[in-house]
């Protein structure tokens, strides 16, 4: 069984056991328990049922690995040739570490 949940303005696959990483989430805290309601698809067995927008009643329940997890480091470089102009700039992504307990439908 596995549903397609929408967390922070992304979608995942989230299936019992699974671990997450999804943009951090502010007020989260290493153990606590989240519950996600936007569920949007869920397959029980073969059983696919499409919500629109959200399927009604069903829900993702995890629980918190990591509150703050820093994603690999990205650089940014701009060059304007033959100006002498060059810029560096480095940016890590901030995520959240989740285990995916039970979907609930």
């Amino acid at each position: 069984m596995y549903a397609i949940v929408e967390i922070n303005g992304q979608q995942f696959k989230a299936e019992a056991g699974k671990k997450l990483f999804v943009h951090h989430i502010a007020n989260a805290e290493n153990g606590a328990t989240v519950e996600f309601e936007k569920v949007l698809l869920v397959d029980k067995d073969g059983n696919i049922t499409v919500g629109a927008p959200v399927v009604e009643g069903a829900k993702v329940v995890c629980e918190v690995v990591s509150p703050l997890v820093k994603g690999d480091k990205v650089l940014v470089f701009h060059k304007k040739r033959r100006k002498g102009y060059r810029k560096l700039n480095g940016h890590r992504q901030q995520f959240t570490e989740l285990t995916i307990k039970e979907v609930v439908a």
